[in-house]
């Protein structure tokens, strides 16, 4: 018998699953596939997946790591020191939620967490004490959209546009939009829907758009700094002139990604507004401290704000978040992350709740608490997590929340914020 040890890992992808340890993205049955952040992609989300993953060297907030959402595999991340312990054959039990690795004891039968009760679609979570909170889904599909109404979305959060391709590789024009779009709205059974405009990065460049040395870079040209660019301006109209077309399917928004200054966010609400016509909303992604820290006046021009919070990290730590020996920088937890968003959301004052957070932030472990606590009621995450985060929500007291959130916005780093949420350190 396997001595039992315990390997604390990043949990990642909520949930519990035990099988034998595997090597590679090619599940063998239903075991536990350990696998790099590069074989990522090798998995079929359409095909057999295994029981599990443990993932080597992971950065958490790269565009890889958080496809792994939409899996519905649970999910942990581990370094290569104790990836050197787990060897194919041997006997885990993970747990996705809490980072928890089991090795041994191979008697034991692994009984699955339960998943929490499914909220009712189209409808905020109320808290503990009755305060509403918005769990929408980002989505980048007809077949998402669907799946956020089966997981309890109060709403489409985020159309992801830029993975909405036609078949070939060709550039998108306005009919394939209005029929893809079309189906989303379906899949979406009247829930409201918010479209990304095309937010173009240097980890999401599509075969059609010939390479530039500016779209290599992560402060380079991406999202709305392309949207002037041939032959991306051309592929943005045709989004704006299909989304013109559904106005009268449901509550439409439409957010521009990727801005950075109030002339810039002007500039591109006057365009689109004039595009698309009432009584389609227009919003802004605030991605970058610079946008953040200027959210009231933001909204005072913006029908809503999404804080883009994967890119805020990357811009406020100066690190790039695809690059797994950069992941340290990255850290959820950091108590200077908390007291930026606190700044927002004291600037936003009573429009705070037209203020979306986006990204795997409101997803990490004991987080979500204290962002309700800083104020906001609103995210847009992977629909898998709704369930999850509706029962975090349940069980929390915004009174409660608001004197966590200001011990973390108080505290000395990250350690300490992890010791007042009980979260351990991996």
């Amino acid at each position: 018998m396997t001595a039992s040890l315990r390997i604390q890992g990043i949990g990642y992808v909520p949930g519990r699953a035990s099988g034998l340890i595997t090597r590679g993205p090619t599940p063998t049955g239903r075991g536990i596939a350990l696998i790099r952040e590069d074989e990522i992609p090798a998995l079929d989300a359409a095909g057999p997946l295994p029981a599990g993953l443990v993932v080597i060297d992971g950065a958490p907030f790269s565009h890889r790591c958080i496809t792994l959402l939409g899996l519905g595999c649970p999910a942990v991340l581990i370094g290569s020191e104790e990836a050197g312990t787990l060897r194919p054959g041997l006997l885990v039990r993970i747990d996705g939620a809490g980072g928890l690795i089991r090795i041994g004891n191979p008697e034991r039968t692994e009984v699955p967490a339960p998943r929490p009760s499914t909220p009712p679609a189209g409808r905020p979570v109320p808290s503990r004490d009755g305060s509403p909170v918005a769990l929408r889904a980002s989505v980048r599909s007809p077949i998402a959209a669907a799946r956020a109404v089966a997981a309890g979305a109060s709403g489409i959060g985020l159309v992801r546009s830029e993975f909405l391709l036609p078949a070939g590789g060709g550039i998108p024009d306005e009919r394939f939009y209005h029929r893809t779009l079309t189906a989303l709205c379906i899949a979406s059974a009247g829930l409201p829907v918010n479209i990304r405009l095309l937010d173009l990065a240097p980890d999401k460049l599509p075969a059609w758009l010939p390479p530039a040395a500016a779209m290599t870079s992560t402060l380079g040209l991406q999202g709305a700094r392309l949207f002037d660019v041939e032959p991306v301006a051309s592929v943005v109209r045709a989004q704006l002139a299909a989304i013109a077309g559904l106005r009268q399917r449901q509550w439409l928004g439409v957010t521009i990604p990727y801005l950075t200054q109030r002339g810039e966010l002007r500039l591109w609400l006057t365009e689109v507004r004039r595009m698309l016509g009432p009584p389609i909303a227009v919003g802004a992604m605030a991605e970058t401290p610079a946008a953040v820290l200027d959210i009231g006046r933001w909204l005072a021009d913006a029908d809503f704000v999404a804080i883009g919070c994967n890119d805020l990290m990357q811009g406020l730590f100066a690190a790039d978040r695809d690059q797994p020996a950069l992941r340290r920088y990255l850290d959820p937890y950091d108590p200077v992350l908390h007291r930026l968003l606190a700044q927002a959301a004291a600037a936003a004052g009573n429009r705070v709740d037209q203020v979306q957070l986006c990204g795997l932030l409101p997803q990490v472990q004991g987080v979500l608490p204290v962002l309700l606590g800083l104020g906001f009621r609103a995210v847009s995450v992977d629909a898998g997590q709704i369930p999850y985060l509706a029962a975090a929500v349940r069980a929390t007291s915004i009174p409660e929340a608001t004197t966590l959130a200001e011990a973390v916005c108080a505290a000395d780093d990250a350690a300490e914020v992890r010791r007042l949420l009980g979260v351990p350190a991996p």
